[in-house]
């Protein structure tokens, strides 16, 4: 699931193709549980606005029109965010990319999961919204209104502190990985980089999260943002179905430490990452530098 490095990779680089832009026409498939406001009525709407800015809470994207309404996008599980000029192995069935070579894969086409493809005034490429499993979400919020999507969210991992995160742990007697992972304690965290958080912390995620000292709080809240802020600069995590707006993959999952490397030994200490699943979620660590 695309987590804050990759919303926030797509906000930079589809910002440029938007701001400033008149939308020209909107097309969309057909009615399903990917639009919360209905194709028709996005339509309608959206034909003729110019968007002003494309800003970032967690995992959500807002951009704001000059009616004032907003145009709030999630990408969900499998989202894909892009220009319609990109070609990328990951925007093929897994049929066609094991029979195409790179060199003979085209650019994109729309198919039947381009959900969303906005046409911009003035030429240039199309902003696509592409999404296999539809668990992505668009909703077009009304001027001066918001939605409890984002009403419920804690503060945006990037500028959280580690006294806001010892205030909202003094009850959680439970596991500290599924305290990183509420939204409405921190906006934008997700399984990866939990797990690599976590590590550089030296916190195991079983740990109850009212059983952090105040030293390891001040710990995790600058692991978190470094952790963070070094994905954004490697273009994100591309181990499933993410690629970047301009059709590349990002290039943090080559530097994970502990997420998916079960049984592997620790780049620190040579110790054998371990693998728990904590309220379903898959969680590693390394059992000798977390305690």
């Amino acid at each position: 699931m695309p987590e804050l490095p990759e919303v926030e990779v797509t906000r930079r680089l589809i910002a440029p193709l938007l701001i400033g832009r008149r939308i020209r026409a909107v097309h969309t498939t057909r009615p399903s549980y990917f639009f919360l406001t209905p194709p028709a009525q996005l339509r309608r709407a959206l034909v003729g606005r110019t968007v002003g800015a494309l800003e970032r809470h967690g995992k959500y994207l807002l951009a704001s029109l000059d009616d004032a309404s907003r145009l709030l996008l999630h990408l969900g599980m499998t989202g894909q965010l892009f220009s319609s000029v990109v070609s990328s192995p990951r925007l093929l069935s897994s049929t066609a990319r094991a029979s195409l070579t790179p060199e003979a894969q085209r650019g994109f086409v729309p198919d039947a999961h381009t959900h969303l493809r906005l046409e911009l005034d003035g030429g240039g490429p199309d902003v696509v919204f592409r999404d296999v499993r539809k668990f992505g979400k668009v909703l077009l919020l009304a001027p001066g209104s918001s939605d409890p999507r984002l009403d419920k969210l804690g503060p945006d991992a990037l500028a959280v502190t580690a006294e806001q995160l010892a205030r909202a742990a003094r009850r959680r007697a439970g596991p500290v990985k599924s305290f990183l992972l509420d939204q409405a304690v921190l906006a934008g965290v997700g399984n990866i980089y939990a797990d690599e958080a976590l590590f550089l912390a030296g916190v195991r995620p079983l740990r109850g999260a009212n059983r952090v000292r105040p030293g390891e709080w001040a710990r995790l809240a600058d692991s978190v943002r470094k952790v963070l802020e070094r994905s954004i600069e490697t273009g994100g995590s591309s181990i499933s179905d993410y690629i970047r707006p301009d059709g590349a993959d990002g290039g943090y999952q080559d530097e994970r430490r502990v997420y998916g490397r079960e049984g592997e030994p620790c780049s620190a200490c040579g110790a054998r990452i371990v693998r728990v699943v904590i309220a379903t979620r898959s969680s590693c660590y390394c059992p000798r530098c977390q305690r």
